[in-house]
């Protein structure tokens, strides 16, 4: 068989329907051959960006293998963000571009360059196929790297005259490989033990939680322990149900702000993420002296990366919680049960308190992001599933709508932005049976708002909402914190951070590339679009004026 073939029946071995792509010359291989494969549908995109974006956030939901396709040199340039924001999100995703003839390669051919070299920095492998003989073990390979713990993207070069080659090597299958790992049991016992003598434990949960599907094994530890649960700062699931009396809500983005949460905890379990990813330079450590620090890890890598551990287990995040509950026997039940009632009571304040902010901002004009999120979540279905890139309105948001568990909640890490417009595609074509709400500021839209074509051209019934500050708002709080933590005395304007002259008209946006839209000035008028906008069945734009920052 041709190389071409390989390719597209180790698509099908692996489990792979859906490839995103941007096509180009240099995949004319493939996309000529795809009639021949109806079972694998292509999701065509306008930037490489978009569309790896999209298989981002399609791995997460879809809980797959995402397999993207892009276009030489500048295709594969254009993804590089996209692809950073991936590995960050640890999402297992072969990430694979057209390359130009091998035999050109000494003549500097117009797109050509080293393509494995411009992505190695942002996969876990990055590799050309020299010839088609090793197609198949190379894909096959690449399947394999991508789902080991911490997942993530591989990149793999294919030339046009290789992907025409023939060769007698077949496509690859995969292993049935059982990578769940079940924790040392020594280790589980160290952790108990030290759980059991905690006088206020604590508890970070990572991603890899919500990938496991360990979120009810948590909550059963968590009642048991009496434990708080905190979020990274950025996390791309929802590993704890947002409404339950111990979520505490998101760490802070530098150590000092991270020990100042947990101060009070005298020891801290965290479970399957990196911890932590900061934003500011602080001195010392996020724990506080003497505090008992535990790690859970899907892989080795992980584990003890950034702090020494007192006890540390590699382990299925599931398995793991589920090792831990077993073994605490021997703890203060009734000192547990007073954590949890304090924690109600913390809880409960929390909520009057959010209600009261809420009704004192009512009336504000422009509408504030605590009432535009009051009435966005009025006029959501109940079992909307949010994609957010919110950013400055994420407290607003998960202080209003309450997220169950896995499959709920999408985000992106890593911090790039233009994740949420493209990864929106990638949910909603993971998840056909539920209603799909991307949240997103307009500055971070424009990144990828060349996703509202495709959303179009697919008929994905997605509901977008621009919350329009007209303002690179989170830029200005990073400059106020720039300017105290290096001591810049400075009253000087925020420069090139206003999103107006012109203003964007986001609408007339949607509507150029296919989508209807709705412009929302007044906060008593926003229930109602967005309501219409689930109704249409059709993928919509609500553009919601909001304050800029006070």
């Amino acid at each position: 068989m041709r190389g071409r073939q390989v390719l597209l029946e180790t698509l099908i071995n692996h489990g792979v329907d859906r490839i995103f792509g941007n096509p180009g010359t240099t995949e004319s291989p493939l996309l000529d051959s795809l009639p021949d494969y109806p079972q694998l549908d292509y999701i065509v995109h306008l930037h490489e960006g978009v569309a790896t974006g999209a298989a981002n956030f399609y791995a997460q939901a879809s809980g797959k293998t995402a397999f993207v396709n892009l276009h030489v040199a500048p295709g594969l340039g254009n993804a590089i963000g996209a692809i950073y924001s991936a590995l960050k999100n640890n999402s297992p995703m072969v990430v694979t571009a057209g390359q130009q003839d091998t035999r050109m390669r000494l003549r500097d051919p117009i797109l050509g360059h080293d393509l494995a070299s411009i992505a190695a920095p942002v996969t876990k492998w990055s590799v050309q196929v020299e010839r088609a003989d090793e197609l198949g073990p190379i894909l096959q390979r690449a399947f394999k790297i991508a789902n080991e713990a911490p997942a993530g993207p591989v990149f793999v070069a294919l030339p046009i005259d290789v992907m025409e080659q023939e060769t007698s090597i077949p496509a690859g299958k995969p292993g049935h490989s059982y990578s769940a790992t079940r924790p040392d049991p020594a280790g589980i016992a160290a952790m108990a033990k030290l759980l059991a003598a905690a006088r206020n434990p604590a508890i970070v949960a990572g991603d890899d939680v919500a990938r496991a599907g360990a979120d009810k094994a948590l909550v059963k530890l968590v009642d048991k322990l009496g434990a708080a649960v905190w979020f990274e700062g950025l996390r791309g699931q929802n590993s704890f149900p947002t409404d339950h009396p111990a979520y505490c809500g998101t760490l802070a983005f530098d150590a000092t702000g991270i020990a100042k949460q947990l101060a009070g905890n005298d020891l801290v379990l965290m479970v399957g993420g990196p911890f932590f990813e900061e934003v500011w330079y602080a001195a010392g450590s996020p724990f506080a002296p003497g505090t008992k620090v535990l790690q859970i890890e899907g892989g080795a890598s992980r584990l003890a990366h950034n702090f020494s551990l007192d006890a540390g287990v590699v382990a299925d995040a599931g398995a793991a919680l589920e090792a831990l509950d077993a073994a605490l026997t021997g703890g203060d039940a009734a000192a547990a049960a007073k954590r949890n009632s304090a924690m109600k009571a913390r809880k409960d304040a929390d909520d009057a308190a959010q209600k009261a902010r809420v009704e004192k901002a009512w009336s504000r004009t422009p509408t504030s992001m605590a009432r535009a999120m009051a009435e966005i979540r009025a006029g959501s279905p109940g079992d909307v599933v949010v994609v957010d890139e919110t950013i400055t309105a994420n407290l607003d948001l998960f202080k209003t709508f309450t997220f169950n568990g896995p499959g709920d909640y999408y985000s992106g890490r890593g911090g790039g932005i233009g994740q949420g417009l493209a990864g929106a595609i990638g949910v909603a074509v993971a998840q056909t049976k539920r209603p799909i709400l991307c949240v997103s500021g307009d500055g971070s839209s424009m990144y990828s708002i060349q996703a509202l074509w495709t959303a179009a051209h697919h008929d994905l019934p997605i509901v977008f909402v621009i919350l329009a500050n007209r303002e690179y708002r989170v830029l200005k709080h990073n400059i106020d914190a720039y300017r105290q933590r290096f001591d810049v005395k400075s009253n000087k304007p925020y420069m090139h951070m206003d999103l107006t002259g012109p203003t964007m008209g986001f609408v007339d946006l949607a509507r150029g590339m296919g989508v209807a839209g709705t412009y929302v000035a007044k906060a008593d008028d926003i229930k109602a679009a967005v309501e219409a906008a689930f109704k249409s069945g059709k993928p919509h734009l609500v553009e919601i004026e909001i304050e800029g920052k006070r």
